[in-house]
């Protein structure tokens, strides 16, 4: 969970040595509610009953967990650079769109790796793919708040407009350089098919994106909350001043986790583009409705909120879509609905908000 620490946190005496000494380890420790952990077993229980067939049931649930894992790379950008840095981007589909055509150049030149029945190959033309939308998307990331965010600092108002702005701009320039029409992407060949688990069929893909979507979350966690760069990070949210005044340049910091934020939303392109198995220049505007619902499910800002409102929102979507396919269609603004009745901020507020 990511959790609010102030300056003072950060430099328990009064001199720079004394700070530097300090260890994440030092910080009180706030104490999880795991009520809202619970959530996603008893969605998925419940949901049994009303499916009937248990391999049915694990299969809808493994396919849930693992749409609400990708949901959670694509939404972790964001996520991030909000709890962080108090930036409403808008304009984060820009980089998800960005992420699955920079994938695409990758994957459609290199056709015999991706076709190749070699594990080997098709895991480095996968690795190149993603490494090659976290760079790109990146970079960009790097020319957004540089030239958009950094004159709105603090006015939502302008963010939003200036953001979205900057996506309308970013998809009509994809449109530009590869061009209008809908490209087919294919998952490397060792990744499609299916693993049998008694009856039930869970797609070797969305395994895949089960693990990675688990790497993520793991490395977010342990970087904001057991690191010194977290440390930093975050106490200079709170009191940027004092940050600065024991040396650190907050401002560098604050541009690498824009650029970290817009880097996993490549990433989350990659793996939405695959799942969908093609991709066009609005992919990140449709996106985006999915990841303000899981955001604000998640309480605006927070990293293990964000993980359970796309684990919830991935389980109702195909739930849902096997049991009543109409209802589908609203089901996880329901969902939304129903979290914001129990909790009006979230599943996990972020304390300065």
């Amino acid at each position: 969970m990511t959790t609010t620490t102030t300056a003072s946190d950060a430099s328990p005496a009064n001199s720079p040595a004394t700070a530097t000494a300090a260890t994440p380890a030092d910080l009180p420790r706030v104490r999880l509610d795991w009520t809202p952990l619970a959530l996603a077993p008893v969605l998925a229980l419940a949901a049994l009953p009303l499916v009937g067939s248990p391999s049915t049931w694990l299969t809808l649930t493994i396919a849930g967990l693992a749409m609400g894992m990708i949901i959670f790379v694509v939404s972790s950008g964001l996520t991030l650079v909000f709890g962080l840095m108090d930036v409403l981007n808008f304009g984060h589909g820009a980089f998800i769109a960005l992420g699955a055509y920079v994938a695409a150049s990758v994957l459609l030149p290199l056709g015999a790796w991706v076709e190749a029945p070699s594990l080997m190959l098709n895991l480095a033309v996968f690795a190149l793919a993603i490494v090659a939308a976290m760079v790109a998307a990146g970079a960009v990331g790097l020319f957004f708040e540089r030239v958009l965010i950094r004159p709105v600092y603090g006015q939502h108002l302008k963010q939003i407009l200036i953001t979205m702005g900057g996506m309308i701009i970013a998809e009509q320039l994809i449109k530009a350089i590869w061009g209008p029409e809908t490209i087919a992407l294919q998952t490397p060949a060792t990744f499609r098919g299916a693993v049998l688990l008694g009856d039930a069929a869970i797609e070797k893909y969305r395994l895949i994106a089960v693990v990675i979507g688990l790497v993520v979350f793991v490395a977010m966690l342990l970087v904001l909350n057991r690191t010194r760069l977290g440390l930093l990070i975050r106490a200079g949210v709170e009191n940027r001043e004092m940050v600065e005044s024991l040396g650190y340049r907050i401002r560098r910091l604050f541009i690498g986790v824009f650029m970290a934020g817009a880097a996993l939303a490549g990433l989350g392109g990659v793996l939405w583009g695959l799942y969908q198995q093609n991709i066009t220049a609005a992919i990140g505007a449709q996106v985006n409705v999915l990841i303000f619902i899981v955001i604000i499910i998640g309480g605006l800002g927070s990293t293990t909120g964000c993980f359970v409102g796309a684990l919830l929102v991935g389980l109702m979507a195909n739930y849902t879509g096997f049991l009543a396919p109409k209802v589908a269609l609203f089901s996880n603004i329901g969902l939304m609905m129903l979290i914001l009745l129990w909790r009006p901020q979230g599943l996990y507020p972020v304390a300065r908000r």
